[in-house]
């Protein structure tokens, strides 16, 4: 009988898991939120996931669980462990990718370098922290936020009072995460695979381009990252994925600092847009890489297939006509150019889809990648 995995999310993550699912030969089910989520063609049920009777009832019958988003609640996933359901990665694990400020803490324990930090409640404590940091910081909602939502960079607290008034009505509480601004040269990220039984695997650290908050291109591996770097980068997702137990795919957002330092920025437990180039520029990509970990599988090779691989997002897409209009002249226009995409209407600033390029000469791969995805916007 074949291996089951159920995954709760039915967006692009896991519509890029069924390809690798199917080779495998593992029956992959998805518990979509709606109907025509990008994930459609293997969804098995349609319901939310924050009801624990829903998510229990589509676990019923799979070998894991496993996730395309960080969002099930707490209450939920502690349900599945007490029925025997096993989750990968465990909510021991995802609390903290699912609060920031846990995040901090922990890792702060751990030794993890990361930017300046602190948690406020109110107005008065975010001044300080900005006084004390040169006027200026990042603030963030603890839950919730990605591609730029809930991040804001500041130079006066009044700037946040709206989020603290929002704050104080909600039944959690909490607090805001104020973070000092980092100044960097780059953005980095590091993947690591990790398994139930502890065996772990990285993947080449890549250089990611964010524009408004949102990741644009990803270089793999990060061009003039010596050896030392490679080593820290590895060494640091290495940490955070033993330290805080995550099992199957873990991505590490970092910052090469203007003087030399590595510092992580944010964290992922599962596929992340950092590493959609493994599809076709690693032996291994990161979707089946993550089914390999979570089921307890022996994790596949992590190198390069060539020496360069560029993933350009396909972002909004065009206003008329869809990606399928565009699709004949884009394939046309490079034929070694790759092209992924999500089943999604376009709209502006949303990732439709994604094209990856491979070769030997980075400028080459550079203009080839940003070509095809020009033909989409």
């Amino acid at each position: 009988m074949s291996l089951r995995v159920g995954v709760i999310g039915g967006g692009q993550l896991a519509r890029m898991m069924i390809a690798p699912a199917v080779e495998l030969g593992i029956d992959i089910r998805v518990l979509a939120e709606g109907e025509g989520m990008s994930a459609a063609i293997a969804a098995s049920a349609v319901g939310d996931y924050r009801d624990a009777d829903t998510v229990l009832a589509f676990a019923r019958d799979v070998d894991v669980i496993t996730f395309d988003h960080e969002h099930v609640p707490q209450p939920v996933l502690r349900a599945l462990i007490e029925a025997g359901v096993a989750v990968h990665p465990g909510p021991d694990a995802l609390q903290y990718a699912q609060d920031k400020l846990v995040m901090r803490s922990r890792l702060a324990e751990l030794g993890i370098p990361q930017p300046d930090w602190a948690a406020v409640s109110d107005v008065a404590q975010l001044q300080g922290f900005l006084d004390d940091h040169n006027g200026r910081a990042v603030v963030k909602t603890p839950r919730g936020g990605y591609d730029g939502k809930g991040v804001r960079v500041i130079s006066h607290a009044e700037e946040a009072a709206d989020w603290f008034a929002t704050l104080a009505e909600d039944a959690r509480g909490g607090d805001l995460l104020v973070e000092e601004l980092v100044s960097f040269r780059r953005e980095l990220a590091q993947q690591i695979a990790r398994t139930p039984s502890g065996e772990m695997l990285a993947y080449p650290v890549v250089e990611t381009v964010q524009r408004d908050g949102v990741c644009a291109e990803v270089i793999a591996p990060a061009p003039h990252a010596a050896a030392r770097l490679a080593e820290v980068a590895r060494e640091i997702g290495e940490g955070i994925a033993e330290g805080l137990g995550v099992t199957g795919m873990l991505a590490v957002e970092l910052f090469e600092t203007d003087d030399d330092r590595v510092l992580v920025n944010e964290l992922a437990m599962r596929p992340h847009n950092s590493g959609h180039w493994s599809q076709d520029g690693s032996i291994t990509s990161q979707f089946e890489q993550h089914l390999r970990a979570v089921l307890d599988l022996p994790l596949g090779a992590t190198a390069t297939r060539q020496p360069w691989a560029v993933m350009v997002n396909i972002l909004g897409g065009p206003a008329e006509g869809g990606l399928a209009q565009r699709m004949p002249a884009a394939l046309a226009a490079h034929t070694g150019v790759k092209v992924h995409t999500y089943g999604k209407d376009p709209r502006p600033g949303r990732k439709v889809g994604h094209v990856t390029a491979t070769g030997v000469d980075l400028d080459d791969v550079c203009y080839d990648a940003r070509a095809v995805a020009a033909h989409f916007a």
